[in-house]
């Protein structure tokens, strides 16, 4: 008896919590409306606007690492002539990561581009996606940096570093010249002490707060700021800068000579010298557009 009692009491304060905790269940549905739920966006990665064509539903898409330059160009499209004929809306996506870039690539997602022209051949973009090249930056320099010495391109100098790299295969001065480097000199990666980071910036934050001793990058006008010109050591020199690519599956020149027109007109306005010096790849100029020959990084 007292156990049918004890096994009674149990069951009924469980059948009490249970349409207690189903009280409050439907309390809190009444007093919170679903409707005033607003989850803020913590990381923005896109910006789009509308041409005057309401009504058209065609996207042009752009991907730049720079989200200052996404919001710049994505704007200064919308506004062109060429665009309101052919879109409804401009969407200008950004992200600083070689993954990112490739996401877009390899699935032929952008119609505009700023990429790598090692990333473009890798993926056989230009022959898959027909994506050409509409404005070219200049070569550059890939260098080791260090804050405290020039650095030496020798074996015995690297085994005792803390060496930064960039964590991205594709990435030329901060990934592959500095390995081919290590592999000249007959060092084993296995021997030395690398940390990746996940951009140039950050490769800078490592060294300028001490936690490595040398990076491979590229230099800018900005690193004088915290490092010093004289403790850099080239890699190799001449290497292909970035270029603007259009998806160019029919042959819409309008839209070709249109782009390239803003392109040119918003490299002026860059602080940065490396992104003033652009080169143009086609002349629309005159009454049939035509491909520039001679370009030293073709």
């Amino acid at each position: 008896m007292n156990f049918e009692n004890t096994v009674l009491h149990k069951t009924t304060v469980v059948i009490f919590l249970f349409l207690l905790m189903l009280a409050a269940w439907v309390c809190g549905q009444l007093i919170v409306d679903d409707n005033d739920l607003h989850f803020p966006v913590m990381i923005q990665t896109s910006t789009s606007c509308q041409t005057t064509a309401i009504n058209n539903t065609n996207e042009l898409i752009v991907f730049t690492q720079s989200k200052k330059i996404a919001k710049l160009l994505t704007r200064s499209l919308c506004a062109d002539n060429v665009v309101t004929k052919q879109y409804g809306s401009v969407i200008g996506y950004w992200g600083d990561r070689t993954a990112d870039s490739l996401e877009f690539i390899g699935k032929g997602i952008a119609d505009l581009i700023l990429a790598k022209n090692n990333i473009m051949a890798a993926f056989k973009a230009e022959s898959t996606y027909n994506y050409q090249p509409v404005v070219g930056f200049s070569n550059y320099t890939a260098f080791f940096i260090s804050s405290k010495e020039k650095p030496r391109l020798t074996k015995q100098y690297f085994l005792d570093k803390r060496i930064g790299l960039l964590d991205y295969p594709t990435s030329r001065s901060g990934h592959i010249l500095p390995k081919q480097t290590f592999k000249k000199l007959d060092i084993n990666l296995a021997n030395l002490k690398i940390t990746y980071a996940s951009s140039h910036n950050e490769l800078r934050d490592l060294l300028a707060d001490g936690k490595v001793d040398i990076i491979a990058s590229f230099w800018k006008e900005s690193d004088t700021v915290r490092f010093s010109k004289n403790y850099r050591t080239p890699l190799s020199n001449n290497i292909v800068g970035t270029h603007w690519y259009l998806k160019m599956q029919q042959n819409n020149t309008d839209l070709l000579c249109a782009i390239q027109s803003h392109l040119l007109n918003m490299s002026k306005d860059q602080t940065l010298h490396y992104y003033q010096n652009v080169h143009p790849y086609w002349n629309c100029n005159t009454r049939s557009v035509s491909y520039i020959k001679g370009h030293s990084d073709e």
